[in-house]
């Protein structure tokens, strides 16, 4: 099977998506590990965000990542549309409803609700942070903290994460099994790192907004 014809195929496109998947799961460590810097004070941050914003390989890994994340959205949706045709007869539909979990059945559901956020989150933080005219008389740390203090848009940042829990808790199991990495005994490990992955990150993520929204 030549490359062309694989990633046209149902496998090919899962691996993709499981590739995808891991390389933003990845990007979320990262970007955590920058916010947790806000507990260090305004300097620090600042400093962390200034070193990521002039390193060139990570100036360049925004690209990458701005693709892989549309390959991702747009593989979703069409492997979803091809699911919905496969399970067209009502009995399969009605055995595959019990034999899945929520987060699967709702993976397109919880990733159109994740891009919804991610929109609203580049217009908050990314483009006054990069791209204002007067980011010069605010600071990145200043605009995060501030928008914090917002019980609307912490509230749809905390929701967001717990949204983006959902679609992770099968998100990653199914990556590594699509990437031919899991089989009965590993299975065990992989949902436990799964599970510790996915609370880490959205309880990371939300304890920082919660954490400003009450002590800022």
């Amino acid at each position: 099977m030549n490359h062309k014809i694989f990633f046209q195929s149902s496998i090919g496109k899962k691996v993709v998506m499981a590739s995808t998947g891991i390389f933003l799961m990845i990007f979320l460590l990262l970007h955590l590990s920058v916010n947790l810097f806000l507990f260090s004070g305004e300097k620090a941050f600042n400093e962390a965000v200034f070193f990521m914003r002039k390193n060139i390989f990570v100036r360049i890994m925004e690209y990458v990542l701005a693709i892989g994340f549309l390959i991702h959205i747009l593989l979703g949706i069409k492997l979803h549309i091809e699911n919905k045709k496969v399970k067209g007869e009502v009995d399969y539909a009605i055995n595959s409803y019990f034999s899945t979990t929520f987060s699967s059945r709702t993976m397109i559901y919880t990733g159109i609700l994740i891009l919804c956020f991610l929109v609203l989150h580049l217009i908050n933080f990314m483009i006054p942070m990069k791209y204002s005219n007067h980011r010069h008389l605010i600071s990145d740390y200043n605009i995060v903290v501030s928008l914090f203090k917002n019980p609307f848009y912490t509230f749809i940042y905390v929701f967001s994460f717990f949204i983006l829990g959902i679609h992770l808790n099968h998100g990653f199991q199914s990556s590594f099994q699509s990437l031919g990495l899991s089989n009965k005994k590993r299975l065990v490990w992989i949902k436990k790192f799964s599970l510790l992955y996915l609370w880490f990150i959205c309880s990371g993520f939300s304890i920082i907004a919660i954490w400003f929204f009450f002590n800022s």
